[in-house]
């Protein structure tokens, strides 16, 4: 159930704040199987059209509607980056009906197959598929801001969007940036750190500020459902002009994102050796 994965008091630990003046990030604490603390996080874009896109929202607390009425209180679109970050969606489309959804194929099927209380049974207005992946689109507004690219080669189905007026990446499981130190900063200290020997050690073998060899492996063996179609994606993601990145686990990149990303996906880009 949702409510085992999830703050249960997300008013009092999300961090909220502005990345840029068009970009809000709402950053919460979270523990991937109850143990390793990854952290999650929703962003909030404000495009050239006024309009608002939600990607992988987390909990619509009270802070978080000023924060959406502040950047003008319109929410046209709730993107759910994978397969697997989408448990608010309901939520964020109760409070904005009209907002289109955009998911991954399958996650809906998925979504209906859940009996939780906090998972609705909305219908998806852009679903990216294998098949349709080059040719999909969401609409003009949201095409002239946005470049984006689906993963399908990854095993929880990626899709990774590039803001361009400010030159940032927003993802969700593609890339790590542990430890997550601001979505744990509101957190008593006891619980800010990872504890055990294997969660120390998963935080450690996912931060790209170390050795990126055990990052490499876990993209290339484990991440990859399809290696050459994830390397394929991994090379069009690097192409684009990025400086930033956002993740959903991890503290953000503002600078130099780029070199992180070539860093982490070495053996994508120039061949494993």
């Amino acid at each position: 159930m949702s409510s085992k994965l999830i703050p249960s008091n997300p008013a009092d630990v999300m961090v909220i704040r502005n990345v840029t003046p068009n970009i809000a990030t709402f950053s919460v604490p979270f523990k991937r199987m109850g143990l390793i603390p990854i952290g999650g996080r929703g962003t909030l874009v404000k495009l050239t059209s006024g309009a608002l896109a939600v990607f992988s929202p987390v909990a619509l607390t009270e802070e978080a509607k000023a924060k959406v009425q502040e950047m003008g209180g319109k929410v046209e679109y709730i993107v759910a980056l994978d397969y697997e970050h989408h448990i608010f969606i309901t939520e964020w489309a109760t409070v904005f009906p009209d907002a289109k959804i955009i998911g991954p194929e399958g996650l809906r099927e998925k979504r209906l197959g859940q009996k939780d209380e906090k998972i609705g049974k909305e219908e998806f207005a852009v679903v990216f598929t294998k098949d349709n992946k080059r040719d999909v689109k969401i609409d003009p507004a949201f095409d002239a801001d946005f470049d984006y690219e689906y993963a399908d080669g990854h095993a929880n189905k990626e899709i990774v969007f590039l803001y361009k007026p400010d030159r940032m990446l927003i993802q969700a499981d593609l890339l790590f940036n542990l430890p997550a130190t601001e979505q744990y900063s509101r957190m008593p200290p006891s619980e800010q750190q990872p504890k055990g020997f294997l969660s120390s050690l998963f935080v450690n073998l996912q931060s790209p500020g170390g050795d990126p060899t055990w990052m490499r492996r876990f993209n290339w063996y484990l991440a990859a459902k399809d290696r050459a179609s994830l390397t394929e994606s991994v090379k069009r993601i690097y192409g684009w002009d990025f400086v930033g990145l956002i993740p959903c686990h991890g503290d953000v990149i503002e600078t130099d994102a780029k070199a992180v990303f070539h860093k982490v996906f070495a053996w994508h880009l120039e061949g494993k050796h």
